[in-house]
């Protein structure tokens, strides 16, 4: 059997690893669009924080290595084409030479794009990275960052966005002694998050020196006599910013156009239809990885693109094309990020969203301490529950603290109880471990279980007297 396999980052490794490991006679191609199998992208804002060093430490695994497993490496090699029918992928290599590629199976892992939002002025008919514009998602925009920086010097930069790699950035490009404003489109940053917590992440950056402004639409960038300047509204308000750097971070669209070229569907967020075995409905072809619709244990489908998701789904679509039948068990959306010296972490639904599945949330902020007061160095956690007055089905978490205080561990153990449908009062009785320096005889986490438990008891009584 011949299991072709596009992309070379998630998705596309996780699929032929785990075919090899479950048949090491099974002969598998990765098609790979640039130089840098199995990068860690995610990785890319500590690089430029001078926290990784050398850039080549981000490669999860070795060309070598990838190899050794028994997988054959096609790099700078673009996917153009899919017979179906024939069975055959058509390819672009380097020189622009095209060549096709027989397979048995075929998993496509083309990912996803950033986006510049629609804001002009940018883009292949505008302003690039030689001119400052940049974006980052691949090691190709890492590069031309890098150099960017080396050559120019730049003294002020402006992000556009602030999720997850916008906020790393904010803080990788302040360490490195730029003057960073923030702009984010929302009324807070980290949109994830409800603005009560967000605002401790703005804090955070506000510390730090970040100047965050919010409510912010970016229409357009423009460069005159070698600055950089960012026009929009904000609150409605006209405003215009210079600086000698933007870096748009306002998320991405997924990559569809080889599938749907071929006649698969597209759903949830623009993405590629797929069912929880990663079929797209095309014979002998799967998909996985930020291209592909996202199957939520709680909102159903969605298009949520993680690179932990991407990893999970890649092993299902390379144990399942060369014959298994294993299922992606689906996502909760648990994410956590660093800034500065606070972590944010998420799992499972907010309150908006467990409204639109006609659930009846309640959500309710705690504050406790991440180990016993008496023991030095205790410090507080933000965690604000949400759950279901019908019944105190635990529906989501989110937590905010100092890094240090285990904040990734907690979401962790919320996202494990959402996963097997756990309540709100049956998070107190889990056996969670403690010492003082560590925790207490109630965690953190249970604290805020038992908070919000006491608060829809409260609510309850209160309403049957009225």
């Amino acid at each position: 059997m011949h299991l072709v396999a596009i992309g070379g980052s998630d998705a596309g490794i996780s699929t032929a690893l785990r075919a090899r490991e479950l048949d090491p006679s099974v002969d598998v191609t990765i098609v790979v669009a640039d130089s840098y199998p199995n990068f860690s992208i995610c990785g890319i804002p500590y690089y430029f924080s001078r926290e990784v060093n050398p850039w080549q430490s981000l490669a999860h695994r070795t060309h070598a290595d990838l190899e050794a497993t028994g997988m054959q490496l096609r790099l700078d090699t673009l996917a153009t084409g899919i017979d179906v029918d024939n069975r055959r992928l058509t390819v672009r290599d380097a020189t622009g030479e095209e060549s096709t590629i027989a397979y048995d199976e075929l998993m496509v892992g083309t990912g996803a794009s950033p986006s510049t939002a629609g804001i002009t002025g940018v883009g292949p008919d505008g302003l690039g990275p030689d001119d400052g514009v940049h974006v980052l998602h691949s090691m190709g925009d890492t590069f031309a960052l890098e150099r960017y920086l080396d050559e120019h010097q730049p003294e002020t930069a402006i992000i556009v966005g602030a999720g997850y790699v916008g906020l790393e950035m904010a803080e990788a490009l302040t360490v490195r002694g730029l003057k960073v404003t923030q702009l984010q489109r929302g009324p807070e940053v980290l949109s994830t998050l409800d603005p009560e917590l967000a605002s401790l992440v703005h804090d955070e950056l506000t510390r730090h020196g970040v100047d965050v402004v919010t409510n912010a639409r970016v229409q357009g960038v423009t460069r005159t006599d070698g600055r950089l300047t960012v026009t929009g509204f904000e609150n409605a308000e006209g405003f215009t910013r210079t600086s000698d750097l933007v870096l748009l971070v306002v998320g991405v669209r997924p990559n569809t156009s080889l599938l749907t070229d071929a006649g698969a569907t597209t759903g949830a967020g623009g993405a590629v239809v797929v069912d929880e075995q990663m079929r797209t409905g095309l014979p002998n072809v799967w998909a996985a990885g930020d291209g592909v619709v996202t199957h939520h244990r709680l909102l159903g489908i969605t298009y949520l693109p993680l690179g932990t998701t991407a990893h999970k789904q890649g092993r299902v679509a390379g144990e399942n094309a060369i014959g298994g039948n294993a299922r992606f068990a689906g996502s909760l959306g648990t994410q956590v990020v660093k800034v500065f010296d606070l972590v944010a972490a998420r799992t499972g639904l907010r309150d908006h969203e467990a409204t639109a599945l006609s659930y009846s949330p309640l959500s309710g902020t705690a504050i406790a301490d991440d180990h016993k007061a008496y023991y030095p160095g205790a410090k507080p956690l933000s965690i604000r529950i949400t759950g279901n007055t019908t019944n105190a089905l635990l529906l989501g978490a989110q937590l905010v603290g100092a890094r240090g205080a285990e904040i990734a561990k907690r979401v962790d153990t919320y996202a494990v109880a959402l996963h097997h449908g756990m309540t709100v009062d049956a998070m107190s009785d889990l056996d969670l471990s403690y010492t003082p320096p560590l925790g207490s005889p109630w965690d953190a986490v249970q604290v805020a279980t038992q908070a919000w438990s006491s608060e829809l008891r409260i609510r309850s009584a209160v309403a049957a007297v009225l």
